[in-house]
């Protein structure tokens, strides 16, 4: 059986630009729907059940921050946040409410359509995990690659796919200091092409989520020159 042909749905008020997305995206085999402003673009997502959302940060009737948090509440579809300023804090903010990646304008398309791959190569939910199987436990926090869960203290945390998928490398070796570059390559894949910092963003939510001590942790361990870890929980 063939596999079913992924859908984008991509949400720009650019019509040239989003035409373009659109064009390529259908090139490398996506079936895709186009929308204009943040109102449509929800109501699409919840309609189509797409596999990844390309979403710009500045649409009229909702903001691509608040689509993104909307479509966050019904679908764990990958979402590509796109912005025209280089301010990282857009980026923190779209990051913050479920964005998987970003990428500033101008850019490549090609650049494009080699991200959407990488992140539609990633196992979907619910699916298993690339790393062992069993139960993990790190104190008070117990992670499930298989049903691809996490609790802390027997109570259930709610991961993004991407934050689920950082823990899930983080905890399958819990004696290695992970670098960036070792993280994005586990995470998104070796062909992902960015700035590394995205990292440290979806660290940050993770601890925030665990509720572990950035100053403290308990969990996740900072490992000065080198990356992240985990801790033992205690």
């Amino acid at each position: 059986m063939t596999a079913p042909q992924p859908r984008a749905l991509v949400v720009d008020d650019e019509p040239v630009l989003a035409g373009t997305i659109g064009t390529y995206l259908e090139r490398a085999g996506l079936a895709v729907t186009i929308e204009a402003d943040g109102l449509a673009a929800v109501r699409a997502a919840r309609e189509l059940a797409p596999d990844v959302v390309v979403l710009d940060l500045g649409l009229p009737g909702l903001d691509g921050i608040e689509v993104c948090r909307q479509i966050r509440t019904f679908s764990d579809c990958y979402v590509l946040m796109l912005t025209a300023r280089a301010d990282e804090v857009d980026m923190l903010i779209g990051l913050s409410v479920g964005a998987d990646d970003y990428m500033t304008k101008p850019f490549s398309a090609r650049e494009l359509v080699a991200r959407v791959q990488v992140l539609l190569r990633r196992p979907r939910a619910g699916a298993a995990s690339t790393h062992e199987s069993a139960r993990r436990r790190f104190g008070d926090l117990a992670l499930d690659p298989t049903s691809r869960t996490v609790e802390v203290r027997d109570s259930p945390v709610e991961l993004t796919r991407t934050e689920f998928d950082v823990l899930d490398a983080l905890t399958a070796r819990p004696r290695l200091a992970f670098s960036r570059r070792q993280l994005v390559d586990e995470v998104w894949g070796p062909g992902w092409v960015g700035d590394e910092h995205l990292v440290d963003v979806h660290i940050a939510h993770i601890r925030r989520k665990l509720g572990d001590d950035p100053a403290e942790p308990r969990y996740i361990r900072t490992v000065r020159g080198v990356g992240y870890r985990m801790g033992d929980g205690s």
